[in-house]
C-alpha cells in the first residue's frame, strides 16, 4: 500500500517555512527540535528533518542518521534538563498509527517514576512555559 504525497501545507512544513512560530531548541543543517505545543510532560519535544517526508516510510534515507543522531542529543539533554528518570521516544506512521500531522517527526517525552503522561489534547501550552522549558533544554544542551 502506497502512502499519499507529501504535504507542502502541513503544519510543520509551515513552521520550517517559518509561516507559523514555534519555540525551537535546537537546529542544524539537517533538523530541528521544537518545543511541542501540546505537551504530555514538561520538556516534551519534537524532532524533525528539514527535508520533506510524510513519516519514516517515505523519508529518504540519507537524512535518517542526521534525524536520530539529533534525538539522541535532545533525548540527553531533555532527561538532564527535566531530571528526568527516563524519555520515552514516540513516531508514528499513519493515521491508523496514531499519526496526526504527516511530517515526519519524533516525541522527546521526559518521564518520571509514577507520574502518567497527560494526554495530547487541544489544549495549548502557555507560550511563556513553553519559552521557560526550551530554556532549560537549550542550557542542557551546553
Amino acid at each position: 500500500m502506497t502512502s499519499p504525497a507529501y504535504d507542502t501545507n502541513n503544519i510543520f512544513a509551515k513552521i520550517l517555512k517559518g509561516e507559523i512560530p514555534s519555540v525551537r531548541v535546537y537546529e542544524d543543517e539537517h533538523t530541528i527540535a521544537l518545543m511541542d505545543v501540546m505537551p504530555q510532560s514538561p520538556g516534551h519535544t519534537l524532532v524533525l528533518p528539514k527535508s520533506p517526508s510524510r513519516n519514516l516510510l517515505d523519508a529518504d534515507p540519507a537524512a535518517l542518521p542526521h534525524l536520530i543522531t539529533t534525538v539522541q542529543k535532545i533525548a540527553v539533554a531533555v532527561q538532564e534538563a527535566f531530571d528526568a528518570d527516563g524519555v520515552y521516544i514516540a513516531q508514528f506512521n499513519e493515521p491508523a498509527a496514531g499519526q496526526t500531522v504527516f511530517h515526519l517527526h519524533f516525541h522527546v517525552i521526559p518521564r518520571h517514576e509514577g507520574i502518567a503522561l497527560k494526554p495530547h489534547s487541544g489544549k495549548m501550552e502557555d507560550g511563556a512555559i513553553l519559552a521557560e522549558n526550551a530554556k532549560k533544554i537549550i542550557e542542557a544542551l551546553g
